[in-house]
């Protein structure tokens, strides 16, 4: 576990996965909103998640929903990002659904609460789904980011993602283009 400072009081970072949430019901219970609050704010701020306008309610459960069935089923991890009973964090990967494809994953999103950046949350987020995708056997875990998210960009090659492509002024945002940075982190090497 990581320690933060928070108030000027160190608290323990927890970073629970889909079993552990489910296994504590007050946090099961809140995780959704809590989830879709990170995730709207995060949005509403620029942040590059894959939406342009805040993401729903509705919209953030059905996707925890099946991140949570995939995770059960094998096929994804989950971890949420603890500071004692606050979620200040999120992330998943979901293995590659194509048969030729299976023994790979890709690194969905990463969130961390605006509050909690630069606190390791993200770093620590990584990691743990890092290992997570080990231990699962997969083989390659792959990403992509958008061009002008240097803070992420630099953490991703900081734990051993490469990049293996770019495509240039592929993401449209109002009248900004911005380019999509392909990484991967190969565990066959």
């Amino acid at each position: 576990m990581n320690e933060a400072m928070t108030c000027g009081v160190t608290t323990e970072l927890a970073l629970l996965d889909a079993m552990e949430l489910a296994a504590d019901p007050e946090l099961e219970g809140r995780f959704t909103e809590s989830a879709h609050r990170i995730l709207a704010d995060l949005v509403s701020g620029g942040a590059a998640l894959g939406w342009i306008e805040p993401p729903a309610r509705d919209e953030v459960a059905e996707l925890l929903g099946h991140v949570v069935a995939a995770a059960q089923a094998g096929d994804a991890a989950l971890r949420a990002a603890y500071l004692g009973r606050r979620l200040v964090g999120l992330g998943y990967w979901l293995r590659y659904t194509r048969p030729t494809h299976r023994p790979h994953a890709d690194l969905e999103k990463i969130a961390v609460d605006a509050a909690a950046h630069g606190r390791g949350v993200g770093r620590a987020l990584t990691a743990a789904l890092i290992a997570d995708a080990r231990e699962a056997g997969v083989e390659v875990l792959t990403l992509d980011a958008r061009g002008d998210n240097a803070n992420a960009l630099h953490l991703y090659r900081s734990l051993g993602f490469t990049e293996y492509g770019r495509l240039p002024d592929f993401v449209a945002v109002g009248e900004h283009r911005y380019d999509k940075v392909f990484c991967m982190l190969d565990f066959r090497a």
